[in-house]
C-alpha cells in the first residue's frame, strides 16, 4: 500500500503542470434581436459578425493542412440573455453531390453531411456538450468526456438548415438551460466545430486536432466576448400521459397513466432531474437469449431517465441501472415457500419504480458532484390455497431505496480523481448493501502516458450477518504515437459483491492483461487506416492462489479509401479451470486447450446496398468439440427516406460441456449440442426529420440438446466421470423461442414535445423439445398465447419562462 501511495504521488507531481499554447478564438457578439432559426442566413444580425474560418483536415489526412478550397466552412456566433446562436456556412462546389438521408433525432451517423458544435463551458479539456445537424435536417446532441460520446443526453434546442447551389447552411439556438456554466461575469468557454463531408469521406475541424496525441476535447479554441449573461430561470417540465390496451390469453387489459419529468437549474452549473410517477410501457423490448451460463444476462438500459445524463454515475462501473425496477430479490424463492395445495396466481417479474431524482454538475474549480436516489415499491407474489380458496401474499421485494453519491475532481485537462458510494437500503429484513470506491485517471501533460485504477470496498448486510469485500485495478499505458502498449492488474477477494446496485460476473480473481498495438494516423496509398494489436492474459484465483488459465491472440483492422473495411483475428486458450460454471464454491471444471479465428468485412455504406459479414470458428485440441458462428447484415437505402437493415445470425456449438444440476453429493455435467438462429429487422420511413414510422423485429431461437445422453459427475480435480443421469425426472433439454415486433409512429411536433403510437406483438415459448428444427419450433411458437399491445404516449415540453412571458404579455 505504501509503494502504491508513493507511486501515485510521484505520478501526480509529474503531471501537475500544463503548457499553454496559442489557441484559435472566435468572437461572440451580443445582440438585441435574435435571428429566426430557419436555416436561411439572411437575418440582419449575421451581416456584421466576423466569421471563424480556416478549418483543418481531421481525417483521413491529419497533418495540419487546411480544408479544400472548394469546401470552405465559416461559422458566426452571437448571444443574448436567453441563448447562444450560431450560423454555419458549408460551401460546396457541387451541392448536387451532398448526401441527404433522412433520419430522426440523434441518428446522425447516416449518409448525410454533418456539422457539429462542441462547447466546453469550463474549458477543462474533458467535458463537452455537442450539438449536431445533418444536411437532411436531423438534429442531435451528446455529452462528451475525452474521446467518449454519450447520445443518451437530450436537451431542448433549435436548429435548422437550408441548401442552395453554393452548399448548405445551418442555424442554431442553444438556450442556456441546455448548458451548465459557472456564475461569473466573464465566461471562459472553449469550442470547436466539425464538418463531415460524406461523399468525399473527409472531416474537418476548426481548431486543429492531432489524433496521435491526447483526446479530441483537449484541442478546443477559445470564445471571447461572452460576458454578463443574465440567464432566465431554468425550470423545464415534461408532463406526459399514456394509455394502453393489451390482449393476452383471451383477456383484455386497459392501462392509463400520467406523470411528469422535471429539470430544474439549482444554479447555472447544477441541475436536478426527477421522474414522478414514471411509466416505461413503451420502452423497447430486450434482446433476451437462452442463457446457460453461471451469470445473468446483462441487458441494455432503454429507459430514457436512466440513460440520460448519467455519465458521472457510471464512474467505476458500480451502477447497473437495470437493478432499479428489476427482478425482485426473492422472486425465485416463491416456489420453495408453497404449502400443500397452494398455487401461484401472480409473481411480478419487476418491482415498480415510484420515483427517481438525480442532481449533478461541476463547480468552477472542476469538482463534479452527483447525487442519485430512486425508490421502488414493495412487491409480492399472490398465492392461493386451492382447497380453502384462501389467498395470501409472499413479499418478494421490500420497499427499497437506491442511492449514489459521486465526487469527481478533474484537473490538467486530462486527469481526475473520484470518490463513489452506492447503497441499497431495504426494509423488512431484506439485505442491504454498500460499495465505496476511490478511483483515479491520470495522464502526464504531453498525454503520452496514462495511469488508471482504483480500489473498491463492498459491504452486504443480511440478518445476523455482515460480509465485506475488496476489489482493485491498476492500469498503465502508453497513449501517444503509432506504437502503444497497455498492462493491467485486476484483483478481487471471494467476498467482494457489488451486485445490489451494479453488475458483477466474477470475484476471487488475480489477473494480468497486456496489449501491444500499432496504428497509422496518416493515410497510405492503400489504406486510410489500419490497426494491429496483440494481447495476452494470465488468470489466477486469489484464494487459493492457483492459476486458472492463460490466453493470447491478435486482432487487425483495415479500412480502404473506398470505405471498404475488413479485419481478422486469432486466439489461443490454454487449459482452463473454471470455478464459476459448477455453481458450488471451491469447485471447478477443467476445459481443454482450444484456438479460434474470427473475421469481418464491411462494405461502403454510402452505396444504396451495403453489407457486413462477421464469422468466428473455434476448435478444441483434445476432444471432439467445435464452434462456428456467422452473421450477415445486408442493408438497403431505397431512398433518402426509406431504409432497411436485416440481420441473420447462426451459431453451432457441438459437444459443449456444462452444468446440469447438483445435490448434496454431486455436481452433474452434461454434454450438449447448442444451436441458435437470430433474425432481426430494423426499417424506417422518415417523412421528414420530425416524423417517422419504424418497425423493429426480432426472432431468437436456441436449443440445447443432450440427445447423446453423455452425463458426468464432476470430480474434485476438475475432471469428469461418466454417470447415468436421471433425464426423465430432470430433463435438461431446452427449446427456447422468442418473437418481438414493435411498430411505432413518432412525431416530434414541437421542440421537446412528441407523440408516439406503438403496436407491440410478443410471443414466447420454452419447452423440452430440443430435437425440433427451427421451422417446427416456429410452428410451436405460434400455438402459444400472443400478446398484442396498442399504446399512445403524449409528452409536452413546458419552459416556465414561456409561461411567465405569456402572463407578461
Amino acid at each position: 500500500m505504501h509503494r502504491l501511495t508513493f507511486t501515485l504521488l510521484g505520478f501526480l507531481c509529474f503531471i501537475i503542470s500544463e503548457a499553454q499554447e496559442k489557441r484559435k478564438s472566435i468572437q461572440a457578439y451580443r445582440i438585441e434581436t435574435p435571428p429566426k432559426i430557419d436555416g436561411i442566413l439572411n437575418d440582419p444580425v449575421w451581416e456584421s459578425i466576423e466569421p471563424a474560418k480556416d478549418f483543418f483536415f481531421f481525417e483521413p489526412v491529419n497533418d495540419g493542412s487546411l480544408e479544400r478550397n472548394t469546401h470552405k466552412t465559416e461559422v458566426k456566433m452571437a448571444y443574448d440573455d436567453n441563448a447562444v446562436y450560431f450560423a454555419a456556412y458549408m460551401y460546396d462546389n457541387d451541392s448536387s453531390k451532398i448526401l441527404r438521408q433522412f433520419t430522426q433525432r440523434d441518428d446522425i451517423d447516416a449518409q448525410a453531411d454533418l456539422f457539429a458544435i462542441a462547447i466546453n463551458t469550463l474549458d477543462d479539456g474533458l467535458n463537452e456538450t455537442r450539438f449536431f445537424i445533418t444536411s437532411a435536417g436531423t438534429i442531435g446532441d451528446a455529452r462528451a468526456n475525452g474521446n467518449n460520446e454519450d447520445f443518451s443526453y437530450n436537451v431542448v434546442f433549435k436548429a435548422n438548415m437550408s441548401l442552395d447551389e453554393k452548399g448548405w447552411y445551418a442555424e442554431f439556438k442553444i438556450p442556456y438551460n441546455a448548458l451548465r456554466f459557472p456564475e461569473t461575469a466573464i465566461q471562459n468557454w472553449s469550442i470547436n466545430f466539425h464538418r463531415k463531408i460524406k461523399h468525399l469521406n473527409e472531416q474537418y475541424s476548426w481548431s486543429y486536432v492531432d489524433r496521435k496525441v491526447g483526446q479530441i476535447t483537449q484541442y478546443n479554441g477559445l470564445i471571447t466576448g461572452l460576458a454578463h449573461i443574465n440567464p432566465p430561470i431554468r425550470l423545464l417540465l415534461f408532463p406526459f400521459t399514456q394509455g394502453a390496451v393489451t390482449t393476452f390469453g383471451g383477456e383484455t387489459k386497459t392501462d392509463f397513466s400520467a406523470g411528469m419529468d422535471v429539470k430544474y437549474g439549482l444554479s447555472d452549473n447544477f441541475t436536478l432531474d426527477a421522474t414522478l410517477i414514471p411509466d416505461f410501457g413503451q420502452t423497447t423490448f430486450d434482446n433476451i437469449i437462452l442463457n446457460l451460463g453461471p451469470f445473468e444476462q446483462e441487458l441494455n438500459e432503454n429507459r430514457q431517465f436512466f440513460i440520460e445524463g448519467t455519465e458521472m454515475f457510471a464512474k467505476g462501473n458500480l451502477f447497473y441501472s437495470r437493478r432499479i425496477g428489476g427482478a425482485p430479490t426473492r422472486r425465485n424463492q416463491v416456489v420453495n415457500n408453497l404449502d400443500a395445495n397452494e398455487v401461484i396466481l401472480e409473481n411480478p417479474i419487476n418491482a415498480k419504480l415510484l420515483n427517481a431524482v438525480k442532481v449533478s454538475g461541476r463547480t468552477k474549480d472542476n469538482l463534479g458532484i452527483g447525487v442519485f436516489n430512486a425508490i421502488t415499491q414493495e412487491t409480492a407474489a399472490i398465492i392461493k390455497d386451492t382447497v380453502t380458496n384462501e389467498v395470501r401474499k409472499f413479499t418478494t421485494e421490500s420497499l427499497a431505496n437506491y442511492n449514489i453519491f459521486v465526487l469527481d475532481q478533474q484537473f490538467n485537462k486530462n486527469s481526475s480523481i473520484s470518490v463513489v458510494n452506492t447503497s441499497v437500503l431495504r426494509s423488512g429484513g431484506f439485505r442491504d448493501a454498500n460499495v465505496s470506491a476511490l478511483l483515479f485517471d491520470l495522464s502526464n501533460k504531453s498525454n503520452s502516458y496514462r495511469l488508471e485504477g482504483g480500489v473498491r470496498m463492498s459491504q452486504v448486510r443480511i440478518p445476523n450477518d455482515l460480509k465485506s469485500g475488496f476489489r482493485s485495478n491498476l492500469e498503465f499505458s502508453k497513449t501517444k504515437g503509432q506504437f502503444r502498449w497497455f498492462i493491467g492488474h485486476y484483483l478481487a477477494n471471494k467476498t467482494y459483491d457489488s451486485n445490489d446496485m451494479g453488475i458483477m460476473f466474477e470475484n476471487n480473481f488475480n489477473n494480468v492483461y497486456s496489449e501491444l498495438s500499432y496504428e497509422i494516423f496518416e493515410p497510405t496509398k492503400t489504406f486510410n487506416k489500419y490497426r494491429l494489436s496483440f494481447w495476452g492474459r494470465h488468470g489466477r484465483l486469489l484464494d487459493p492462489n492457483v492459476a486458472t488459465g492463460d490466453s493470447f491472440g491478435f486482432d487487425t483492422f483495415f479500412i480502404k479509401p473506398s470505405r471498404f473495411a475488413f479485419g481478422a483475428g486469432a486466439d489461443y486458450y490454454g487449459e482452463k479451470d473454471d470455478y464459476f460454471e459448477p455453481r458450488v464454491d471451491g469447485r471447478f471444471i477443467t476445459y481443454n486447450k482450444n484456438a479460434g479465428i474470427n473475421g469481418f468485412v464491411s462494405s461502403d455504406y454510402r452505396q444504396k446496398f451495403a453489407y457486413d459479414i462477421r464469422s468466428e470458428a473455434r476448435t478444441w485440441f483434445e476432444e471432439d468439440q467445435d464452434f462456428f458462428e456467422i452473421s450477415i447484415l445486408p442493408r438497403y437505402r431505397f431512398s433518402d427516406r426509406f431504409f432497411m437493415l436485416w440481420e441473420t445470425s447462426m451459431a453451432w456449438h457441438n459437444n459443449d460441456f456444462g452444468y446440469v444440476g447438483h445435490d448434496e453429493a454431486h455436481i452433474y455435467i452434461g454434454q450438449r449440442d447448442i444451436q441458435s438462429v437470430e433474425n432481426a429487422l430494423n426499417a424506417s420511413y422518415n417523412f421528414d426529420p420530425y416524423k417517422a414510422i419504424n418497425i423493429k423485429f426480432r426472432n431468437f431461437w436456441s436449443v440445447a440438446n443432450y440427445g447423446d445422453q453423455q452425463f458426468f459427475i464432476l470430480n474434485n480435480d476438475g475432471t469428469r466421470t461418466p454417470y447415468n443421469y436421471d433425464i426423465e425426472n430432470n430433463n435438461p433439454n431446452t427449446n427456447f423461442n422468442i418473437w418481438n415486433i414493435d411498430l411505432k409512429f413518432n412525431w416530434r411536433f414541437a421542440p421537446g414535445s412528441e407523440a408516439v403510437i406503438l403496436y407491440r406483438h410478443a410471443i414466447f415459448n420454452n419447452d423440452r423439445f430440443s430435437d425440433l428444427s427451427y421451422g417446427n419450433s416456429l410452428q410451436n411458437l405460434f400455438k402459444q398465447n400472443n400478446q398484442h399491445t396498442l399504446s399512445l404516449r403524449l409528452v409536452y415540453f413546458i419552459d416556465i419562462n414561456n409561461i411567465n412571458d405569456s402572463f407578461k404579455g
